[in-house]
């Protein structure tokens, strides 16, 4: 290749199939392992055409799995369209070579940006053909979007079937439904809807547009993809590069579904240009609600009863600049349904998105209600298994589908929910606001199945409070202290005394591992990555992710049992006692390995988290208080007296902890008590009369 491309010792451990630790067992042990091209001491960079000449010549270069070797190459093109155009061009030189496809890059999509990096491009069609077209396409797309994230707003797969099974009816023999995306991106919602049809179905037609020509690019070849795997593939998605609302690419299509994730908060939408398009049949929207232009596109794409599902922030539901619009939507009935999401459900994850749901009325009367849900009220976050609460997607699918299915069902009747959904007479949302935020207009209470065991947990509460009053009478027998005068004199050890006399080892935690961090579920074999921010919030390793045991390095730092964990910040420090299961430390970690013949561990990390201790180790030269870990200081104590001091430390963690529950679990039970007799679920105590 024309320009040099380097990788990481991850990816050379990957592209090698070996552990990391491999790979730095041979930069140690082979004199001629090719030196770093360039990043840093702790992250060097590798030439890969050196790599995989050294690898060929030791016989330790595998033929399986060659596109991970590709991706480096098309990571080097650097810039994001040129990779993505490689990327397109992968899969429709694949597409055009297989007889069985039925189709060329030219009716993949007219007009495919053309790649200029043919000696790549052929290199990875080569590639495919031995590792499957289709898995090498999915892969290099897939490395593609992770690599921009940042830049492209990407609808999760488990949003985008839900949108399709709000828009679709149940699967019917005959004709699969007619889909339109007009905001397409790479063809997420439109692959959800060739999914959901596929199941002894035709799609009578599938229709993109996208203002972004190397995503339309990469859309049109991935549907190409998946419509081939079908036993009747229909016509070819068609997917246009250009601006929807500008410049409309299918004027004439009147669709069955329009699911669309459009982009947000736009001003420079056309509004200037636009204002006697006929798509605004419901008012011109406003220059600061591009929102409603789409809603009133995708209206005006659809035949008479046709279903249209887009995702919207928040405040187009409340926004008084669009309310006139609203009132529009509501009293001909295009508008049937808003959908509050759970944060996090789709970019941008700290908002709780909505969906809106609509509908061509075409000439049918206008309907009496508007269902609104709250899909957060039954879908709490699921433990977190790779450090971050994860959405409960089947909860938010019933919560969502269940009301929708039931309101149709009953002609838009349905009973209310507490807390989770309603069906809103339309007369009663006509106000001068046209506020369609579902929580404003949800009965008070708590959804069904949320209704707390305010029994149990008053009564756990009593037990935590109960151990916590034991473990607190037990300090009452801690002994009388000295005094003033003894305790000055008691002779300190500092820990840095201790490190150079060898009776303590310091092994600190490092970033150098950071990656190579998954994410997800960690396998048995895994090694959990402890963060300072979890030591020092009290957390078990939460946020930080997990390794293989293969892949970590001999230099890195993994706790055994008895090292005492460290994490100081400004002004106090965290201590916590390693057990059975090792922990990889990250970095602003230390561990402090003790002799056992010397140092209890509990005595130790009992005496490091004194707050006098941490005073008189801060260290003051520059705007910030630093703690110096080699200045803290220990009692001078003989292991016997250590492990007596040892223990009271230990059941002063034990209080700790206990205390912190009792914490968590009466906050919760305050809040349990307090939305139930908000809602009237719990009366107040007959004494109280």
């Amino acid at each position: 290749m024309p320009q040099r491309v380097t990788v990481t010792a991850a990816e050379v451990a990957r592209l090698a199939g070996v552990g990391r630790a491999a790979v730095s067992n041979w930069r140690r042990r082979h004199e001629d392992f090719p030196a770093p091209a360039g990043g840093t001491d702790a992250s060097p960079l590798f030439d890969l055409a050196q790599v995989e000449d050294w690898l060929r010549s030791q016989g330790k270069l595998t033929t399986a799995h060659q596109r991970e070797w590709l991706w480096p190459h098309f990571d080097a093109l650097g810039d994001r369209d040129r990779m993505g155009r490689a990327v397109a061009a992968v899969g429709a030189r694949c597409l055009s070579a297989d007889s069985a496809a039925g189709t060329t890059a030219g009716t993949v999509l007219p007009g495919l940006p053309a790649s200029e990096d043919a000696e790549l491009v052929a290199r990875a069609v080569e590639v495919a053909r031995a590792e499957g077209a289709y898995e090498t396409f999915e892969y290099l797309r897939g490395r593609w979007l992770d690599t921009h994230i940042r830049q492209i707003s990407a609808t999760p797969a488990e949003l985008a079937d839900l949108m399709t099974a709000l828009a679709l009816p149940p699967t019917a023999p005959g004709p699969a439904p007619a889909v339109l995306d007009p905001a397409c991106g790479t063809g997420t919602l439109l692959s959800a809807a060739l999914r959901r049809t596929a199941a002894g179905q035709r799609p009578a037609a599938l229709l993109g547009q996208e203002t972004d020509a190397t995503a339309a690019a990469l859309a049109a070849v991935r549907l190409a993809f998946e419509q081939r795997a079908l036993t009747d593939p229909g016509p070819a998605a068609q997917i246009r590069v250009g601006d929807t609302l500008r410049a409309d690419a299918f004027p004439a299509a009147r669709v069955d579904a329009v699911v669309c994730n459009p982009p947000f908060n736009e001003r420079d939408w056309g509004h200037d240009t636009l204002g006697w398009d006929d798509r605004w049949a419901y008012g011109l929207p406003p220059r600061n609600e591009s929102e409603l232009a789409w809603v009133q596109h995708a209206l005006a794409r659809l035949r008479p009863g046709g279903t249209a599902v887009l995702l919207m922030p928040p405040a187009a539901a409340a926004r008084r600049a669009g309310r006139r619009i609203r009132s529009a939507l509501l009293q001909r009935g295009a508008l049937r349904a808003v959908v509050a999401l759970p944060p996090g459900a789709a970019p941008p994850h700290g908002v709780a998105l909505h969906l809106w749901v609509l509908r061509n009325p075409g000439e049918a009367p206008a309907p009496d209600s508007l269902l609104l849900v709250d899909a957060a009220a039954r879908a709490q976050p699921q433990p977190p298994a790779d450090g971050r609460a994860a959405l409960d997607w089947p909860a938010v699918h019933h919560a969502v589908l269940d009301a929708w299915h039931a309101f149709e069902r009953l002609g838009g009747e349905l009973d209310d929910a507490p807390g989770e959904h309603r069906a809103v007479r339309i007369i009663d949302l006509l106000d001068d606001e046209v506020d369609l935020t579902p929580a404003r207009h949800l009965p008070q209470g708590i959804a069904a199945g949320q209704a707390p065991d305010l029994g149990g947990r008053i009564d756990d509460l009593g037990e935590a409070l109960r151990e916590a009053a034991a473990l607190a009478t037990g300090l009452r027998r801690l002994g009388t202290p000295p005094p003033a005068a003894a305790a000055q004199h008691r002779q300190q050890v500092t820990v840095g005394d201790l490190l150079r006399s060898g009776h303590l080892a310091l092994h600190p935690g490092s970033g150098a591992h950071q990656p190579l961090v998954r994410d997800g579920e960690a396998p048995p074999d895994a090694v959990r990555v402890l963060s300072a921010a979890d030591l020092l919030a009290g957390d078990t390793p939460a946020s930080a992710g997990w390794l293989p045991a293969a892949e970590l390095d001999p230099g890195w730092t993994v706790t055994r049992p008895g090292d005492v964990i460290v994490a100081v910040a400004p002004n106090r420090t965290a201590t916590r006692i390693a057990g059975d299961t090792p922990l990889l430390l990250g970095p602003q970690l230390n561990a402090l390995r003790p002799d056992p013949g010397a140092l209890d561990p509990w005595f130790l990390a009992g005496s490091l988290r004194s707050r006098a201790n941490v005073r008189q180790a801060g260290t003051h030269a520059s705007t910030t208080s630093r703690v110096d870990l080699r200045r803290m200081q220990l009692l001078r104590l003989p292991l016997s007296e250590q492990r007596r001091y040892g223990r009271a430390f230990r059941r002063l963690d034990a209080l700790e902890r206990t205390l912190a529950r009792a914490a968590a679990t009466g906050d919760e039970l305050l809040r349990s008590l307090t939305d139930a007799l908000a809602a009237g679920l719990v009366p107040p105590d007959p004494a109280d009369g």
